[in-house]
Formats: C-alpha cells, sequence, structure tokens
C-alpha cells in the first residue's frame, strides 16, 4: 500500500458530504457580500455625508488593513472557542456590524460599524481553513476551492444586484441596502449554527497555541502569496478607472472593471478541478504571475480590445492563485495549528495588500505618470513568483 499523500484522496460523496460543501460556500460568500456592498452606494454616501476623497478611499481601503490587523487577534478567539463557535461569532458580528453601518447616517458610526465588521470577518477567514482541516482533511484543495468560489461569488452579486434591485427595493436608501445585505450572513450563522455540532475534533478545551510562527518559512511564503494576491486586485482595482480617465478612455472603465472581475469567476470553476493538484507544486505560481506581467503590459496600451484583455487576464491569474493559496494551509500544517498559520498569512497578507496599492498611488503622485500606478500591481505579481520560484515541496509542518 503506498504512503499517503497531503491533501490526497476523497471518501465518496453523501448527503453529508454535499451540506459540508453548501455551508462552506455560504461561508465563503459571507466573507465579502457586506464588504462590496459599498462600492455601488458610494456616490450616496459621498452625497449625504459630504465626505471628502480622502474619506473615500479610507471607507474602501480600512476593511482590508483591518482583516491584517485582526486577523492574528481571530486565532486567538479560534483556539479559545474552537472553530465551530468562532465562526457562528463572527458571522454574529458581520451581520451586526454591517446593519448597523447605516445607522444615523453617521460618519462616526459608518467608520465604526466597518471596523467592528471588519474585525469579524477576520475571525472568519482563520476559521474557515481550520473548518476545511476538520471537514474535509484529504481534500483540502477541492473544498477550498468551493468556498473560494462563494468568496468571488460574494464580491460579485453586490456589484450586480445594489442598484438595479436593492436600492429601488429600499426606496433608494444606501442605509437599508447594509440593512439587506446583512441578511444572508445573519441567515448562515442560523443555518451553521442548527446544522452543525462540535463533534469529536473540538479543540476548544486545549488551550491550543494561537500566535503565529514567525520563524517558520510556511509562515512568510503564505504571507507573501496572500500578499501578492491581494496586492494585485487591489492595486489594479483601485486605480483603472482614474488611468482610464487620465489616458482619455473613460468610455472603457466599466467593460474592463467588468473584465477585472468577472474572470474571476471560470478561475474559480477551474480550482474546484486543479486546486488539490496544483496547490501542491510550483509550475501554477510561477506561470500565474508571468501572465499577469502580460496583463499588466496590455492596460499601457490605449486600444479598448488590450484594455480589456489584460484587465480580465489579471482578475482570472489573481483570482487563480488566491485559491491556490487559500487551499495551503490545511495541507500544511497540522490540524491544531491550521489557524495559527492561516492568521500569519492573513496578517502579513492582507496588510501587504493595503500598503501596495498606497506604493502605486504615491509614484503616481511624484511622477505625474498615470501608468506608473500599476507599478503597485507589478511589485504585486512579483511577489508571487519570487515565491514560486523559492517554495519548496509541499510538506507538512512539525506540530
Amino acid at each position: 500500500m503506498r504512503a499517503p499523500v497531503i491533501g490526497d484522496g476523497a471518501r465518496p460523496f453523501s448527503r453529508s458530504r454535499f451540506s459540508e460543501l453548501a455551508l462552506l460556500w455560504l461561508l465563503g460568500a459571507d466573507l465579502r457580500i457586506t464588504m462590496l456592498a459599498v462600492p455601488p452606494v458610494l456616490p450616496l454616501i459621498h452625497r449625504d455625508l459630504s465626505l471628502s476623497e480622502k474619506a473615500i478611499g479610507a471607507l474602501s481601503g480600512f476593511p482590508v488593513l483591518v482583516l491584517g490587523l485582526a486577523a492574528i487577534p481571530g486565532a486567538l478567539m479560534i483556539a479559545r472557542l474552537g472553530t465551530r463557535r468562532a465562526i457562528i461569532l463572527g458571522l454574529i458580528v458581520v451581520a451586526f456590524a454591517s446593519s448597523a453601518r447605516g445607522i444615523g447616517p453617521s460618519l462616526p458610526m459608518l467608520f465604526a460599524a466597518t471596523l467592528l465588521m471588519g474585525a469579524g470577518i477576520a475571525v472568519l477567514q482563520p476559521a474557515l481553513p481550520s473548518l476545511v482541516a476538520e471537514w474535509r482533511g484529504t481534500a483540502a484543495g477541492f473544498a477550498t476551492a468551493v468556498y473560494g468560489n462563494g468568496l468571488l461569488v460574494g464580491e460579485g452579486i453586490p456589484a450586480a444586484l445594489t442598484i438595479p434591485l436593492i436600492l429601488p427595493l429600499v426606496g433608494g436608501s444606501w442605509e437599508a441596502s447594509f440593512l439587506v445585505w446583512s441578511l444572508p450572513v445573519a441567515a448562515t450563522a442560523l443555518l451553521f449554527a442548527f446544522s452543525t455540532s462540535e463533534g469529536q475534533r473540538s479543540y476548544a478545551m486545549a488551550r491550543l497555541r494561537w500566535w503565529p510562527d514567525w520563524k517558520s518559512r510556511s509562515t512568510w511564503e503564505l504571507g507573501f502569496l496572500q500578499g501578492g494576491n491581494g496586492g494585485l486586485y487591489f492595486a489594479t482595482n483601485a486605480f483603472l478607472p482614474d488611468y482610464l480617465h487620465a489616458v482619455g478612455r473613460p468610455d472603457l472603465v466599466g467593460p474592463a472593471l467588468s473584465a477585472l472581475n468577472l474572470a474571476q469567476f471560470p478561475a474559480s470553476l477551474l480550482t474546484l478541478f486543479l486546486a488539490q493538484r496544483l496547490s501542491r507544486g510550483k509550475s501554477a505560481y510561477i506561470v500565474l504571475p508571468l501572465v499577469s506581467f502580460v496583463g499588466i503590459a496590455a492596460l499601457l496600451d490605449p486600444s479598448a480590445p488590450f484594455i480589456v484583455a489584460g484587465s480580465g487576464v489579471i482578475g482570472f491569474c489573481g483570482a487563480f492563485t488566491l485559491i491556490l493559496t487559500l487551499a495551503l494551509p490545511p495541507q500544511i500544517a497540522p490540524p491544531r495549528d491550521v489557524h495559527r498559520l492561516s492568521a500569519g498569512m492573513f496578517g502579513l497578507g492582507y496588510s501587504l495588500s493595503f500598503v501596495i496599492p498606497l506604493i502605486g498611488g504615491a509614484i503616481w503622485d511624484a511622477t505625474a505618470t498615470p501608468a506608473s500606478a500599476f507599478v503597485g500591481s507589478a511589485i504585486a505579481a512579483a511577489m508571487v513568483l519570487a515565491v514560486g520560484i523559492c517554495r519548496r515541496p509541499l510538506q507538512r509542518m512539525t506540530p
């Protein structure tokens, strides 16, 4: 009999397996659905609260920074409460805080509730890899691709439905739209609470370690992978509209942003079949960032086909490597330490995702050259490439 391979083997599908995968998908969607409810109503918030452009930028980037800063305290909560209880608490906090953003309307309440919402999401982020390890440890790549697909759908649904459906439903109130988007999260909390139990693998009483192992090479590799993936997406998404206005192609803002975001969906579907195998090796982490450089270069051509295609290439490559990266903690760390490795990955990764767009913006300000804004995107892709070249074959960390 051959020795078992990390992440290899999956038991046949059963009703319980389908229900677990459905819950994972819903949890993935809940990671983003309330965060991405903001961009469609930003003009209304800007009008009602008289926000400056700096405040708008802070409101957009604030949740990303909170995800980085609160990831490690999230690991502490998982260690003390257990994965299941931490997920339920995180969902409740996200649902409450998301709906509270519209109270007033008040600028202090908006930012305070956004902070609390980000903290709730920061608990969920490292909890999901732990849940994958507990439920689907032998098929971590596939299970991660499932919740990764939910995450990307959770990004797209608010952008697609807020303006044409939700705002007319609530009389044009951006405050009430936040309440509507919090309802799916609250429903998931109830469903998860009543359809799962602590089971035999609850480690809540074990006083687990929670502080990331910063001496571990895996923590830094995964952190830079996560930061590169996030930085590539957030930097491109942040500067693409202003860049297109600056080069005289405002007509391409809609098509380019649509391509950037819609191209993530086929990537997430492909990872359902490929993540289990590709996440273990090096090739995907080398090929995909190289292709991303081609996409970034295409943005510099003023013709519509190149700009739209380049945006789509960046979205596809970023989503593909993101899901492969998310699949790594449950395949590398022992089940009792997945939350620690995940917290280190998200803490470092989201902090970099917040900083990289700032670098691109600073370079644009200093050079007055619109194309220089994508230096941040190039730095992010280079980070993924460097880790891909240097990373070792997949192996378990020692407990």
